[in-house]
């Protein structure tokens, strides 16, 4: 089993209580919207990164990050992007076993013909009335036959 940190929508803020909840992560993925490097730095720390640009990411992170990245866990495909709305393939036809986003700070965990469409929600400065969040992914099994649990995790303090 491996245990994957998703986080989205920092835009340069870094909580601790997502650090916290990251702790013992196998690995993190962050949907965009990091907002610096330096939070980057810090989440490296704690496990290995997959990042993607977002909307609001600068010119230090437009040049580091892609706009999208696949990501395989336990041979099973994540295909990693920030607005769900940029969306340019099937993610079925491509194989992939979930599809990870951002940029609406809402935290959303929904199956589609058989994929995981997942977004954590915002882990930076609070919006409005939504809520502060992250999530974490217990994976189990292999390829085609995986098990992914997901939890949201409240991170305001």
């Amino acid at each position: 089993m491996k245990t994957i940190g998703v986080i989205s929508d920092t835009h340069g803020m870094l909580r601790t209580t997502a650090q916290d909840a990251l702790q013992g992560v196998d690995l993190i993925i962050h949907a965009g919207d990091v907002g610096s490097l330096k939070v980057l730095g810090v989440l490296q720390e704690i496990a290995p990164v997959f990042a993607v640009r977002g909307n609001m990411d600068g010119i230090d992170l437009g040049t580091t990050l892609s706009y999208t990245e696949v990501v395989d866990i336990n041979s099973g495909l994540f295909y990693v992007l920030h607005d769900i709305g940029r969306l340019d393939l099937d993610p079925v036809s491509a194989g992939f076993a979930a599809v990870i986003y951002g940029h609406s700070h809402r935290p959303s965990l929904e199956k589609k013909d058989g994929i995981l469409y997942l977004n954590p929600g915002s882990a930076g400065p609070k919006r409005f009335e939504l809520p502060v969040t992250l999530a974490l992914m217990k994976v189990n099994g292999t390829g085609k036959n995986l098990n992914i649990d997901t939890q949201f995790i409240d991170l305001e303090e």
